[in-house]
């Protein structure tokens, strides 16, 4: 009874809505805390591989998901959503026991080191990508804006478990951990569609149904829909900001450590800060802001944090503002930005629900990558100092602001009607 009353001041859920809640905040702690786990190991690879590299891996990652969409856009026509998801994650674990393997012999360090830095940048958005997809379709809109934040604040305490268990395991040995982690969010998807089949029969019998379409019927639902597009062009500028900022961090840690030991150190207690501000936001902020603002001005927020995060880092590039900007910025993300950014899936059909939203996670997000790893690297190339580069970064967040107001705006449209998209409008 206690813990319910603490619970119902923390999210206003509704009768029937606990255990789903639970389950669902559960899932995510485990695969973000899996994900996490390996966060550090990924950056430390990235710059072991070579940072002049960088813009090569991101291009191999890119490569990576125009090979993956297909195939889990093939599996989604075919398979009830009871059997896609845990496919996908038993794939994942298997990837882990064979990059275990190989780490743990010391073969070709350097190739190794490249591969599971694109593989981790493959595994991160594709589990997450299904995760929202699956939430998106659990829960209907108004559902999303009461509950999306507490379910988010599940994924936020993954370096804990690194900064806790890094020294009495050993790095390496962690993979096996993330593997576990990832057999417990399918314990956890079992446990929600048992959840689905109880409390909402007709519609999870209407849910778990192949979903059909083509394998790249995702792609083509995209083209077609200029509200689609529109996340388009809000993920290709999220990922030419974080680019740019990940290159810089790149740049100013390698600088700034010399030894492997305090490079992996730095980035785990990054990681530590990002999740402690992001938790207290996800559980006590962000559907505060959605009630009380909206969708358009809550997609604005950080975007306008960012625009001034890198003015600060044109006046001031150290260490000290890249990590205050590093940990604001992915905060935000985490907390507010990307639990508003998965209500506008709610609005969408089920195919574009898996499939769309998932070729717009990977792929588009990917290439947003690999495009903004080349132009930051030619950027460079052409004599552009840190201080620069944040300067040319400015007006892009400026562009992802406007994008994100008139993305709520025609959300907010979407769900007065209860239709398709239609149109994207202006701010």
């Amino acid at each position: 009874m206690r813990g319910s009353t603490l619970l119902r001041r923390l999210v206003d859920f509704k009768p029937g809505e606990v255990a789903a809640l639970l389950w669902s905040f559960s899932y995510f702690f485990c695969l973000l805390c899996s994900y996490y786990i390996l966060r550090p190991l990924r950056d430390e690879m990235g710059i072991q591989g070579g940072v002049s590299n960088l813009q090569w891996v991101f291009s191999g990652t890119f490569i990576a998901m125009l090979l993956a969409v297909p195939l889990f856009g093939a599996l989604a026509a075919r398979l009830p959503r009871r059997r896609l998801l845990p496919l996908v994650y038993y794939f994942f674990i298997f990837n882990l026991l064979v990059f275990f393997l190989l780490l743990k012999s010391d073969i070709a360090t350097a190739a190794v080191a490249r591969a599971f830095f694109i593989w981790v940048s493959v595994f991160n958005l594709f589990v997450v990508s299904v995760f929202w997809s699956y939430m998106a379709d659990l829960y209907n809109n108004e559902q999303a804006r009461r509950l999306f934040g507490f379910i988010a604040a599940g994924g936020s305490a993954g370096p804990l478990v690194t900064a806790s268990l890094a020294r009495s395991l050993g790095v390496v040995n962690l993979l096996l951990v993330s593997a576990a982690l990832l057999l417990l969010a399918i314990i956890c998807i079992r446990a929600l569609a048992r959840w689905a089949v109880g409390e909402q029969p007709a519609r999870a019998a209407h849910q778990d149904r192949p979903i059909g379409g083509g394998i790249l019927g995702g792609v083509w639902l995209v083209l077609r829909s200029p509200y689609l597009l529109g996340i388009c062009v809000y993920i290709l500028l999220y990922t030419m900001l974080s680019t740019f900022l990940y290159f810089e961090q790149a740049r100013i840690v390698a600088d700034s450590f010399s030894d492997s030991a305090s490079r992996t150190r730095l980035f785990a207690l990054m990681d530590l800060g990002v999740n402690a501000l992001t938790i207290l936001g996800q559980v006590l902020v962000t559907a505060r802001i959605i009630a009380h603002f909206g969708v358009s001005v809550t997609l604005a927020l950080i975007p306008a944090a960012v625009a001034l995060g890198f003015l600060a880092l044109a006046a001031f590039p150290t260490l000290a503002v890249l990590v205050t900007f590093q940990i604001v910025r992915r905060a935000g993300n985490f907390a507010v930005a990307r639990p508003t950014r998965e209500i506008l899936y709610t609005v969408v059909s089920r195919e574009q629900k898996y499939k769309s939203k998932n070729f717009i996670d990977t792929v588009v997000y990917r290439g947003g990558d690999a495009i903004s790893g080349w132009l930051y690297t030619g950027l460079a190339a052409a004599g552009m100092g840190l201080s620069a580069i944040a300067l040319v970064a400015v007006p892009v967040a400026l562009a992802w602001l406007y994008t994100g107001v008139a993305l709520g705006r025609e959300q907010e449209t979407l769900r007065a009607r209860g239709e398709q998209p239609t149109q994207l409008s202006s701010p």
